[in-house]
């Protein structure tokens, strides 16, 4: 089995765990950024298995410059999406903080 066959590349901006909805930059987010052991990844995606969460760890290190800027790019993607929902929340949004302003 090569590395690669342990995921589905979809586009280039969305490789997924095979078998799995499971993204490649959750389990690497938490590895990365969070300090986590492939173990509490494996607990914390219930999906996903142990053989997965190294498997994608390894796919990172060998390919750091590749996934590393796919990850970078995924969370730029969502600190802008994030941003944007703070400048226009949904009606249903606005509607449930005038409700809990109202409560206090």
């Amino acid at each position: 089995m090569q590395l690669e066959d342990y995921f589905d590349f979809l586009t280039p901006e969305d490789i997924r765990i095979k078998g799995t909805r499971v993204g490649i930059e959750h389990v690497l987010y938490e590895y990365i950024h969070c300090g986590q052991t492939p173990e509490a990844i494996a607990q914390k995606f219930r999906t996903v298995t142990m053989a997965q969460v190294y498997a994608t760890i390894l796919y990172y290190l060998e390919n750091q410059e590749t996934v590393g800027k796919y990850v970078g790019d995924w969370l730029e993607y969502c600190l802008k999406a994030e941003a944007e929902y703070d400048r226009n929340p949904s009606p249903f949004v606005l509607k449930m903080r005038q409700i809990r302003e109202s409560a206090c």
